[in-house]
């Protein structure tokens, strides 16, 4: 490695570094993603931490979400993540499993771009650059290293396609399904592994074994660390939440929109940020090969090219209404998400990025003194995304979780946490729960379909007076939350809010009869009384973005 490249791979991980101190200065005071990640997977791993159930049974439960949260709705325990929430405050872990997230991507891309795809001595700076870039892509905190591991694995299973034998490979194979996830990610990296080795041997390239048995060894990993997983798929009857799940809606119209939208602008929970700067680096090197001839020479792009517009179009089309038939005659069509298969997109666009800047590299001197230029311009880009720059208009994980609040509303009922359920309008019940609230309502994917219809009795109203909450409630149904017609699909009512609810309806019953006798609302109910309601107290603190009010079921 020349001094020069050994140089940029310093900076680069300083500017990781950088990337990721505000975590660790600002601690809670930082501002983080909310959606899928405050609202849900950090209270999750809170209440799994103090349940005392995180090696539990597989039959196991969490009473402190609804009246009994089955413990494999929470993942696994062979998951580091999980550990780092038990181990450390939530802002250190956090911290914590984006350091190892980012530094692991870094390592996994230069790896693999340096040894199978960028391999001359001269071109470093797409090495690194690429590699840093990808290492700073926004990616859905939980999900760890679900996507961002996927070079590190690719680096590998070519490896061993090739024929080395190095402990290292099954090194990486064994530890990355401890900090990543096999329906986050993997098992779509894996089936397509699958893929690849059998085009081999319609290729003519002989039955690899040593290369498929790596595969079947990656897979085995994950099925025992998810093992939860397995269990609730192959043994676990009792009908869930999932079973009601329905995703084809689409018309063929709107899903080739959502193609041509998807392959834009990429999707929220694998974000590539490749708009501005990558997408015209791979289109300009499409035209280049296209004008040069170099079909042969650049096959491997022009194949990662084609397969990168595929899977924008399947992500689309898996939402197509075309699926009915096979939906209805085959479950599990509609309670496994496919169209994850997209998740391979980050992977698959930044090998094509740092392809493409190798092509315009030999398109001549002026064209190379661009890369530098394009190099930098995508990496700071990406600096902009940095969580405390985009969601700074959003709460602090100190404003969202209200900690000071939230315990003078428990101090106020004064009876143990457990004797008594509650549930949350306007805001989520994740916050509720991070405080140690024993709450009826939740976000989780995978709950029981007879708890679904029980809470549904509460809402039933509401919902009756909107189509859209009822479709997003019935159809899908992972927030069972107390929806309102008025609200909406809105959970964030700061105290600067003027929000008023006029005409809630809610049937309190059934409320009572799961054990419910408090609503916390970030919004004042006009027609309490009319619903059996009464105001005890409105609870508000400097460090809270929440005015609470605290209503009483009587």
């Amino acid at each position: 490695m020349q001094d020069k490249e050994r140089r940029l791979i310093v900076l680069a991980l300083l500017g990781i570094a950088l990337f990721l101190s505000p975590y660790f200065i600002l601690g809670e005071k930082a501002h983080i993603r909310v959606h899928d990640n405050l609202d849900s997977n950090l209270a999750w791993y809170k209440v799994l931490a103090e349940s005392g159930q995180i090696t539990g049974s597989v039959t196991a439960e969490i009473p402190q979400v609804i009246n009994g949260l089955p413990r494999n709705a929470l993942g696994t325990e062979f998951s580091l993540i999980v550990w780092l929430y038990y181990w450390f405050p939530t802002m250190t872990a956090y911290g914590f499993s984006q350091a190892i997230t980012r530094f692991t991507a870094f390592l996994g891309m230069y790896l693999l771009l340096k040894k199978h795809f960028i391999k001359d001595e001269k071109w470093g700076i797409i090495r690194v650059g690429t590699s840093l870039a990808f290492a700073l892509t926004p990616f859905w905190p939980s999900g760890m290293l679900s996507t961002l591991g996927m070079p590190l694995a690719l680096w590998s299973f070519l490896n061993i396609r090739n024929g080395e034998r190095n402990w290292t490979n099954y090194l990486v194979l064994t530890a990355l399904p401890f900090y990543s996830s096999i329906v986050l990610g993997f098992f779509f990296f894996l089936s397509a592994m699958g893929v690849f080795w059998f085009f081999d041997i319609l290729r003519g390239k002989g039955w690899n074994w040593r290369f498929f048995l790596a595969i079947a060894y990656m897979t085995f990993v994950y099925l025992v660390t998810d093992y939860r997983l397995v269990y609730s798929f192959l043994f676990d009857d009792e009908p869930n939440s999932r079973d009601e799940y329905f995703h084809a809606r689409l018309t063929f119209g709107h899903s080739v929109r959502l193609t041509i939208k998807n392959f834009i602008y990429g999707h929220h929970h694998v974000h590539t940020i490749h708009t501005l700067i990558i997408l015209p680096v791979i289109v300009i090197a499409f035209i280049l090969i296209w004008k040069n001839r170099t079909w042969k020479i650049e096959r491997t792009y022009v194949i990662l090219f084609a397969l990168n517009f595929l899977l924008s179009a399947w992500y689309a089309f898996w939402f197509y209404k075309g699926w009915l038939p096979l939906t209805k005659r085959f479950h599990f069509l509609d309670t496994f998400n496919f169209a994850r298969y997209h998740f391979l997109r980050p992977l698959i666009i930044y090998i094509l990025f740092a392809a493409g800047l190798r092509i315009v590299w030999n398109e001549g001197r002026l064209w190379r003194k661009t890369v530098p230029w394009l190099v930098g311009a995508q990496i700071l880009l990406l600096c902009f995304t940095n969580e405390e720059i985009i969601y700074k208009k959003k709460p602090s994980v100190r404003e969202f979780y209200a900690e000071e609040q939230f315990q003078d509303i428990k101090e106020y009922i004064g009876r143990s946490q457990d004797s008594y359920r509650v549930a949350s309008i306007g805001l989520h019940p994740a916050i509720a729960q991070y405080n140690g609230f024993f709450t009826l309502d939740s976000y989780n994917n995978f709950y029981p379909l007879s708890y679904k219809k029980q809470f549904r009795e509460i809402i039933a109203n509401e919902l009756q007076k909107n189509k859209r909450i009822r479709v997003y409630f019935d159809e899908w149904g992972g927030r069972c939350y107390l929806f309102t017609d008025e609200l909406g699909k809105h959970y964030l009512f700061k105290k600067t809010s003027k929000k008023r609810i006029i005409n809630l309806k809610l049937n309190l019953q059934p409320f009572k009869q799961m054990g419910g006798e408090y609503l916390f609302s970030s919004v004042p109910i006009e027609n309490a009384a009319a619903n059996g309601l009464h105001l005890d107290k409105v609870f508000s603190s400097k460090s809270s973005a929440w005015k609470i009010y605290l209503y009483e079921v009587l």
